[in-house]
This record gives C-alpha cells, structure tokens and sequence, in this order.
C-alpha cells in the first residue's frame, strides 16, 4: 500500500481550497455582470446598485484569497 504525503501531492489541501475560493469568486463576480444588466434593463437602480456593491465585495474578497494563496504557494503556510 502507498501512503501519499503533502510533498506527494500537486497542491495541498489549503492551496486546493483557496483556488477554489477564487473560482467561487470569480464566478460570482462574472453573474453580477448579468444580475446589473438585468436591473438595468428593468430600470431597477436600487437594484443595480445592489449587485454592484456586492460585486465590490466579492471583488475585494478574491482580491485577498489570492493574496493568501499566493502567500501559501511560495511559503508553503501563511
């Protein structure tokens, strides 16, 4: 039996969980886009301006996993 260990792998679990953090975030940030256009086109700006802040957010937020995952990828922690 083969026993894998951290170094045996391509990513660790934290590298692993991080990337996909950033592709949740990414993916929202990439909804939002059509969430505004819809508002827009129903002429909702309370609306719009909601999803862009929410945008803003998630913005910031996968601004900051990716700092973290980098962080992690040359260090090995943070």
């Amino acid at each position: 039996m083969t026993t894998t260990t951290q170094s045996d792998r391509a990513l660790s679990d934290l590298e692993y969980d991080l990337l996909t953090a950033l592709q949740n975030k990414a993916e929202a940030i990439k909804a939002y886009e059509t969430y505004i256009q819809d508002a827009q086109a129903m002429n909702s700006q309370p609306c719009v301006e909601l999803f862009q802040r929410l945008r803003e957010a998630d913005m910031k937020t996968a601004q900051e996993i990716r700092h973290h995952l980098q962080q992690v990828m040359q260090n090995g922690r943070m």
